[in-house]
């Protein structure tokens, strides 16, 4: 059967190398995260394509509605594929496929052109996508055990997430220079025309090819995890059983140890918030602040060079004072920088507390990896960070939704920011509820 003890899966790659191939994923995830989701292309479907959109319904809250059906998608499929991965031994098979299907759902937004028929082709591509990242990180996250030890489990994870911000710094910089830059009817050094948004199509095109090089290096240098033993039923298993596989476990977890139970709850909802921050900023920068859709990119470089620089400094206090003190610390900064964004006007303002967010954005994000990798049982990583990504997607209507809620409801963008504070400020409460896991 090839299967192994739990414990073979834990630091079985851990050479420099290994661990510099496992960080390019996530340098190449900025490709979808950054450019797709955030800065660029988001941009591009609410304030260009879907700008002359008919009817009372704007192209703003389409696009925060599509995120919210994604993640009940994600909700649904992320556990049952989590239990899958570690009981076949096949992550980074899984890890491979999923991001191939990733990368074809950008290369295909080449074809939404800037005319609001084309926002629903647009909006589909950008939610399949949505779900093939989100599938695809688990069984990235789930490698973390394997290139990290208890010791330094908090450094790597900061390295890892350090990486997909210094990799979104590096590629919006290549958008921007090359495709955006200017005015008129060609943009960038590459001289590009602007018809029907040929200029960032071709954007879409660079992140694709972007993140399917970056993927590379972590499918050839990190071994695949053997079959583990942890829930041998986990194995033959069919869809539905799947899921009778997944409520066994998860009451058997309830009687165990209630503390991951409670993690997964209280992590659902800050990491919704966390996202919803990146998500919704680019499209806040624009509405609400006056920035220039073109000059958000420099704004998102910043973003990128302060959340990576938080996550690289907040590793190390990851693995001295815990992940809960990092995460606790992050949220309330958060909450407080969002409340004044509320009231302040102006690019200079967003430009000031705008980065004061982003620079705990990446610290909450990698100590949340590592507080639920500290807490699962070896051998059992992927069906935890599936139920860390189903949970995460249960909640994660809840920014995109009180976003959109907020918006409508006041006819005014910047009255969603009050809807992202609310769920930063859920999860905040559910996690000082949560005791933290046994320090090394």
């Amino acid at each position: 059967m090839g299967t192994q003890p739990e414990a073979a899966v834990v630091g079985v790659a851990t050479t420099r190398k290994q661990v510099t191939a496992w960080g390019f994923w996530d340098w190449g995830s900025a490709a979808f995260n950054a450019v797709i989701l955030t800065f660029v292309f988001s941009v591009y479907l609410t304030d260009a394509v879907g700008d002359d959109l008919p009817g009372s319904i704007s192209a703003t809250t389409w696009f925060s509605w599509t995120i919210a059906v994604s993640s009940v998608v994600i909700a649904l499929l992320a556990p049952v594929c989590g239990q899958y991965f570690d009981a076949r031994g096949k992550r980074k098979w899984l890890l491979g496929v999923l991001t191939a299907l990733t990368v074809v759902a950008m290369a295909g937004l080449f074809f939404v052109r800037d005319d609001y028929h084309y926002l629903w082709l647009g909006l589909l591509l950008l939610g399949l996508g949505s779900i093939m990242f989100e599938l695809a990180s688990i069984p990235y996250n789930s490698m973390l055990r394997q290139v990290s030890t208890p010791a330094n489990i908090g450094r790597v994870s900061g390295f890892g997430w350090s990486m997909g911000y210094f990799g979104g710094i590096v590629l919006l910089l290549l958008c921007y220079v090359g495709f955006i830059v200017g005015d008129g009817d060609t943009r960038g050094v590459l001289g590009l025309s602007t018809d029907g948004g040929l200029n960032i199509r071709l954007v879409a095109l660079l992140a694709a090819v972007w993140f399917a090089v970056s993927a590379i290096p972590v499918l050839s240098a990190v071994p695949e995890v053997p079959r583990a033993v942890a829930d041998p039923k986990a194995a033959e298993a069919g869809f539905a059983e799947s899921y009778r596989v997944l409520f066994r476990d998860v009451r058997e977890l309830w009687s165990a140890d209630r503390r991951a139970v409670h993690y997964l709850i209280a992590s659902a909802l800050f990491r919704d918030g966390l996202a919803g921050v990146f998500t919704f900023g680019a499209v806040l920068a624009v509405s609400v602040y006056g920035i220039g859709a073109g000059d958000v990119l420099l704004f998102g470089v910043a973003a990128n060079v302060i959340a990576g620089l938080g996550a690289i400094v907040a590793g190390r206090f990851d693995d001295r004072i815990g992940p809960k003190k990092v995460i606790v610390f992050s949220l309330t900064s958060m909450i407080a920088a969002g409340t004044v964004l509320l009231f302040v006007s102006g690019p200079m303002m967003f430009w000031i507390f705008g980065l004061i967010l982003c620079l705990f954005v990446g610290p909450a994000q990698s100590s949340a990896r590592t507080f639920l990798a500290r807490l699962a049982p070896p051998g059992r990583e992927g069906q935890f960070f599936g139920l860390f990504a189903t949970t995460g997607r249960a909640a994660s209507f809840l920014a995109p939704s009180l976003f959109g809620l907020f918006v409508w409801m006041f006819d005014a963008d910047r009255a969603g920011i009050a809807g992202l504070i609310i769920v930063l400020a859920a999860g905040l409460l559910a996690l000082l509820k949560v005791r933290a896991p046994q320090q090394v």
